[in-house]
Order: C-alpha cells, then structure tokens, then sequence
C-alpha cells in the first residue's frame, strides 16, 4: 500500500513502524474470510482491510478520530486471525494498537462510556477489588431481568445494555482465594527446574483452581514454582483499552521483579496460563522498545514468557499410578457411563485466539491431551473468536453473544463430554451459552497424571 507521511511525521518511531506495516498490505483480501465481525456483519469496515483503510487516513492526514472510525475500531476483537491468513506479514496487532492509543487519547467519548471504561480499567486488574465486585455482582444479578431491553440494535450498545451482560458473565459462587504471592512450591523428587507462574489478574478470582492445576502438575515432575512478590496485572487489559500509560507502567513493573527474580534465584521461564496475557508478555520487548532503560530487559523478559503447553510439552509427563481413580471421578462429576475408560472421554478443544494466532500455539496443547489418554476433536471454524476477547463482552456484547452462540453450535458438533481451552476469558465466554463442563488445558493434564478432577461442579 503507498503512504505518503511526511519527514517529520516519520521522525516518530510509532508512525514509522505504522508505515512499514501499511506499505506491506497489499489489500488483497484473504483477511475478511477469517475476520470474525466481517463474517457476521459483512461491512467492509468491519474487516482488517477496511480498519487499516481507517487507520492509514486518521494517521497519514493526522486527523483526530470521527465517530465512525472509532466505532469500526471497537468492534474490532483483536482475535488476530487476519495475521494467521494474511501472506504479506502485515503485523495488524501493532497497528490496531496504536490506532486506539490515538482514540483514547484524542477522542472523547460519551460520559457513561468514560465511566464504565475507567471502572473497568480500574477493578479487573486488581484481584481484590474485582472479588468484591464480583460478590456484589452476585446479589445483584436478579435485577438484570428487570434492565429495560434494547429495542432495537445500536451501533454502541447503551450502558444498560452493557451492564446487563456484565451481569450475566458474572459466576453464581466464587473459590476461595488462591495461592498468595512470594510462595515458593518446592519440586517433588530430583528438581529439574525453576520457573515463575504469573498469578493474573481476573482469572485469580474467576479459576483459581487453574494455577493450582499448573503449581501441582509442575512440582510432580521436578519443577520448583514461584509466585513472584510485588507482580502487578500484565497490562493486557488496559493496553487493548488504548490505556498504554497504565499498560506500560505495569509491564516495567513486572520487568523489575522478574529480572530481579532470574537473576537472584534462576528461572527457566516464565510461565502464563491465560493466552492472552502471555501474548502481551511475549510483546513486552516491542512494547518498551524506545524506552532506553527498560528495552533489554523487557526483551530479556519476553524471551523468558511461555504458554504452560509450551513448557509441559518438554516434560515427559508421568501417568498417574491408578487409571481407574480418574474414571470415578470423571463418572461423578459428569454422569459418564459405568465402566467408561479414559480413552473414551471426548475433548473438544477451543484453540484461544491469543494462543493460537497471536503465539502460533496450535498443536501442543492438543499433542498434550491425546498422548495423555483423551480423544481430542477439533471444533469446525476454530479460527473464529469465541467473542471474549478482554472486555468485548462487556463492551460490544451483541456481537460477543453471536460469536458464542456460533461457537457453541460448532462445539455441539462434535458431542464432547468436555471443552478443554487455554484462556480464562473463552472458558467464561463459552460456558455462558453451554453446560458442557468447560475447564483448562493444563487441569486434564494434572488430573491425568496423578491429580484432582477439574473443578467442574
């Protein structure tokens, strides 16, 4: 694609990465067959090749964001399958990034959305302070009935509406409390490695039970695991927010305690079992690239970032001593039929947008659960976004709902017993519109090898 930014405008290294990504899109295409909202809405604007159109205007002609190029930008999911389809390399996450910093802090939107974005900004990434909203949310719940419904679709969705399907994302109980941070679980047996596990954010409140999955299955096979002091939230939420200052600021945050932890006690790697904050992770390096005190470090962390499928792979994992003990279990909670073998339980896996285009994780996860005793289906369209993706639920739920509601046709189409994925926000997102157990990748794996049954009930 031709641009034509001026000298001074390329001076900024931001506009400069913009145009080497512009002058790479060739506008061919092959990005609207895998683009979630062009699939459904079928608006050239709603596809990456009509959003880079957008950008390439509002940054080219420095003008500031209209209403219709920040309506096209929110409807974006950042699922990132354009990247997975595109042939010219076009790195698109970098460049819808920068187009909703421009938004945020060039746009002003109105005042209710203002106010629900900040709040949302400001209690997910707070483990605290999202339990206590998620309790309130719980008592409050019986009340979304009697929210007036929209009568008509709109192209933003009222705060009504919006708070509506918070509501309903909202969990009918929580866990206790997690694993505190600055805990050490030491390995079982010979130790072979060291490694940090992020602690996240929402999913600390929403699934704890998922770390505990990941701290037991590591220390069985000889991993040391540490949940690092003073780690913050990732900064993936407010990043995808257009909030790079908080983003950013939390990302040197974690570099500092990381790197502090490497260098002190060793680490093999840093482990995330929520995809999307591990995309992020892996960015840091970009991210902080102009910045000269933190860009190799950041670099050094991004290096150190791993998916929980990635590191396990390399583990030759151990089954568990008594087979039998988890068809029990599995028949407890799920109402399998007697006598029913772990080879017979059918696991649909959901391919996490952030793991499967944003890292290219597609085949470990599934190599793990197969060579582990469960017959795993590939759910049809599985490039398509479940409709999660961070706050869009919340904030475009009309489309979010369609999403899943697709997905969970095509779920149904194979007739599992279970839906394995590696993010929090898809187990959420599809579990609202099935009951189908839904739980986490590296659960199976734990419960395959010697631990509990997934936290299911």
């Amino acid at each position: 694609m031709k641009t034509e930014f001026s000298i001074a405008q390329l001076a900024n290294p931001d506009i400069a990465e913009a145009d080497k990504i512009l002058r790479a899109c060739v506008h061919c295409g092959f990005c609207t067959a895998t683009c979630p909202t062009y699939v459904l809405l079928g608006d050239e604007l709603d596809s990456p090749r009509g959003r880079i159109y957008l950008i390439k205007e509002m940054l080219e002609k420095n003008r500031p964001p209209t209403r219709e190029v920040v309506k096209h930008i929110d409807r974006c999911l950042s699922c990132l399958a354009c990247m997975t389809t595109c042939p010219s390399g076009v790195n698109y996450m970098h460049l819808v990034d920068q187009a909703r910093v421009r938004i945020e802090k060039e746009y002003t939107r109105p005042l209710s959305e203002r106010v629900l974005r900040k709040a949302l900004a400001w209690v997910l990434p707070r483990p605290g302070l999202f339990r206590a909203a998620m309790i309130l949310a719980r008592f409050t719940r019986p009340l979304s009935t009697l929210l007036p419904a929209a009568k008509t679709e709109s192209p933003t969705p009222t705060l009504l509406r919006r708070l509506n399907a918070m509501l309903a994302l909202a969990p009918r109980s929580l866990q206790p409390p997690g694993a505190s941070a600055g805990r050490v679980f030491a390995a079982q047996g010979e130790k072979r490695g060291r490694v940090a596990l992020l602690q996240g954010c929402a999913q600390q409140v929403l699934a704890p039970r998922i770390n505990q999955a990941a701290i037991n299955l590591l220390t069985r096979h000889g991993i040391e695991v540490v949940l690092v002091k003073d780690e913050q939230c990732c900064g993936a939420l407010t990043h995808h927010l257009g909030d790079d200052e908080d983003a950013l600021g939390r990302a040197r945050a974690n570099i500092t305690v990381w790197l502090k932890e490497a260098e002190q006690n060793g680490l093999d790697a840093i482990l995330v079992t929520t995809s999307g904050c591990g995309t992020v992770i892996k960015d840091y390096g970009y991210m902080l690239r102009e910045d000269r005190d933190f860009a190799a470090a950041a670099a050094k962390i991004s290096a150190l970032a791993m998916d929980i499928s990635e590191y396990v792979v390399r583990i030759s994992l151990q089954p568990a001593q008594q087979p039998r003990d988890i068809v029990v279990a599995y028949h407890s909670a799920c109402s399998l039929q007697h006598g029913q073998q772990p080879r017979d339980i059918v696991v649909a896996y959901h391919s996490a947008c952030s793991l499967q285009h944003g890292q290219k994780i597609t085949q470990a996860p599934k190599e793990l659960l197969s060579k582990n005793g469960f017959v795993v289906k590939d759910v049809p369209e599985s490039h398509l976004c479940c409709g999660s993706a961070g706050t869009y639920n919340i904030l475009q739920p009309d489309i979010a709902n369609q999403l899943r509601d697709r997905k969970v046709a095509n779920i149904a189409m194979v007739t599992p017993d279970m839906i394995a994925a590696g993010n929090i926000g898809c187990m959420v997102q599809i579990a609202s519109g099935t009951s189908v157990p839904v739980v986490h990748t590296i659960e199976l794996l734990d419960w395959a090898t010697g631990g509990p049954k997934p936290g299911i009930n």
